[in-house]
């Protein structure tokens, strides 16, 4: 196991010769910042951007109560259009950055995601998902006038069509209770100790993500060591799920306030030492290994018999790694990914999964065959 120091000092090197500040918080505008980093160097942008939420008037609880709200400046824009100039300014700096394989995550609700999804299309970005973040302890809507806005909406994009970007299927999987990891997250809002307060015991930032929305999106679609870029960095939510993985980060952000939230949030967290706990799983990275490889192996024996975990269905093996089996549909011969197809009806079956044998009283996917013969590949 390479301990995780040696990664860093590796990152170190590549930092000098592309004079990246890596894990250092920027202060000032994003769009201006960004001008001054080179190009095709940053990994993975994740954008949580000003939503121009177009407040008007105060808001208050049935126990006539003020609720606070963003009602910062930096969430003030005069009209649609300067707010789209602003987002295409941003964006196209982004596009810059990004490497040709890269890609970038945005948040927002209803009132800008639709016009930052509909540019991002119009700059050449390729949209791979929305993801709905389903909050299970959104704010009531008081007035009464309208449904409880209890989601906000993520679009991942990769920097262009061809664009070879990153995903960890089986990370999420495995994340997911080993089931694929669907488009609605629910994640509840940040609260407690996790939600950074002021002096006077009020909110940091009034729009702080919960750390485990950013765990969910740098570990899908980054690797070890990549460069995460958060051009509105807020109180470092982003930075600190990405010390916490081994990724490096760079954040830009204009509020003092903010930036001292920030460092000092950061500054506390130590990174793990141990990469190989850090690193995403990639199952498809692995060696192919036929399952004929099992039976000449002696794993199974030609005639084995091997059963779905529920044993509705049963199949015997043949001496050349394909399996024979019967139902009310007929005979079936195949492999055994077709054969566990054609006997449940369904198009498609990881037949690694589906079958089972029994050993010594025990039973066990026969995907535990595969992955012995995987160990030796490795001695």
């Amino acid at each position: 196991m390479i301990p995780l120091m040696k990664t860093l000092e590796k990152n170190a090197a590549k930092a000098s010769k592309h004079n990246l500040p890596r894990n250092e918080i920027l202060s000032g505008d994003c769009i201006e910042i960004m001008k001054t980093l080179p190009a095709r160097s940053i990994d993975l942008i994740f954008a949580d951007p000003p939503y121009n939420l177009q407040l008007g008037g105060d808001l208050h609880r049935p126990n006539n109560t003020r609720v606070n709200g963003v009602e910062e400046d930096w969430d003030k824009f005069s009209s649609f259009a300067e707010y789209d100039k602003f987002t295409k300014a941003w964006f196209l700096e982004a596009r810059r950055l990004l490497k040709d394989d890269g890609a970038i995550w945005v948040i927002g609700s209803y009132h800008n995601i639709f016009r930052m999804g509909a540019l991002l299309q119009d700059l050449g970005f390729w949209i791979l998902n929305d993801i709905i973040w389903r909050k299970t302890n959104p704010m009531p809507n008081f007035r009464g006038r309208r449904f409880t806005n209890a989601h906000e909406t993520m679009i991942w994009a990769a920097k262009s069509e061809s664009s070879k970007y990153r995903f960890n299927y089986d990370a999420m999987k495995a994340l997911n209770e080993d089931l694929q990891m669907r488009s609605d997250w629910t994640i509840p809002l940040c609260t407690g100790q996790e939600r950074l307060k002021n002096t006077d015991g009020g909110k940091a930032h009034p729009t702080q993500k919960p750390e485990a929305l950013l765990h969910r999106v740098i570990l899908s679609s980054t690797d070890l060591g990549d460069v995460v870029m958060d051009p509105f960095f807020g109180t470092g939510t982003t930075g600190a799920v990405a010390r916490k993985l081994g990724r490096d980060f760079i954040g830009i952000e204009r509020e003092k306030d903010y930036i001292a939230h920030a460092k000092q949030r950061i500054a506390s967290i130590k990174a793990g030492d141990d990469e190989s706990l850090l690193k995403p799983i990639e199952k498809r990275a692995e060696p192919r290994v036929p399952f004929g490889q099992v039976v000449e192996q002696g794993l199974l024996q030609p005639g084995t018999v091997l059963f779905d975990n529920t044993r509705r269905y049963s199949a015997r093996v043949r001496a050349d790694g394909n399996l024979v089996a019967r139902n009310h549909t007929g005979d079936h011969k195949g492999s055994i990914h077709k054969v566990g197809a054609a006997l449940q009806g369904l198009p498609s079956c990881n037949g690694w999964t589906f079958w089972h044998f029994e050993n010594k009283g025990k039973v066990w996917p026969i995907d535990v065959l595969r992955q012995e013969i995987r160990s030796h590949m490795h001695e």
